[in-house]
């Protein structure tokens, strides 16, 4: 695709951004959201910052009026994002970028009672965060519960739940800090885990 194509695309996609504007949450501009992305009936408990780039084929869910989804200003969300939100806020910090294909969640199915199909019990919600700054890598799932502190980032296809501190490279599956950035020798460290 030649660069004036996807430019041309891209004014495109703001328009439809703007188009949004009266039934979201809030939106800031210069934001984008590609074609196709589907988005909830719950439009309104979406929250977008300024240039937030939403990539084709995102599915955004927000699955009650009490699920609402924040994404800080400066993000960049590559194709296929599938995020849901249940009952509380999921949060993307300023600057993230998530690459291509990631899920990020803060609801999982209950499942305490066998005599009873998974989709039959309760959505149980999960305070879910990432911080500022974060990079997600290709194919990352963030699971409920997780919060990740700012300037993380994510290896492709890590599968992540937990609490991350800041400046902690997490990779694999079960996601496990690898490297930590160490500011008084201005570099990453590798991280040894018994």
């Amino acid at each position: 695709m030649d660069l004036r194509k996807l430019n041309r695309s891209k004014m495109y996609w703001g328009i439809r951004a703007l188009m949004y504007k009266p039934f979201f949450g809030s939106i800031s501009f210069p934001s984008y959201i590609g074609k196709p992305t589907f988005i909830s009936p719950n439009k309104r408990n979406l929250f977008l910052g300024k240039m937030v780039r939403i990539y084709p084929g995102a599915r955004i869910e927000i699955v009650d009026d009490k699920g609402t989804i924040t994404i800080g200003n400066n993000v960049s969300i590559g194709q296929n994002l599938h995020i849901t939100s249940y009952y509380g806020d999921l949060y993307i910090g300023d600057n993230t970028v998530i690459s291509g294909s990631v899920m990020i969640n803060n609801n999982d199915h209950e499942y305490k009672n066998i005599d009873r199909g998974i989709t039959d019990q309760p959505l149980v919600y999960k305070k879910t965060k990432i911080g500022k700054d974060c990079f997600i890598g290709y194919g990352a799932v963030i699971l409920p519960g997780t919060i990740l502190g700012e300037h993380c980032i994510v290896g492709a296809n890590s599968v992540i739940r937990g609490k991350f501190e800041p400046y902690s490279v997490v990779v694999g599956a079960p996601g496990k800090v690898v490297k930590r950035y160490d500011a008084s020798l201005n570099r990453w460290v590798k991280v040894t885990n018994d």
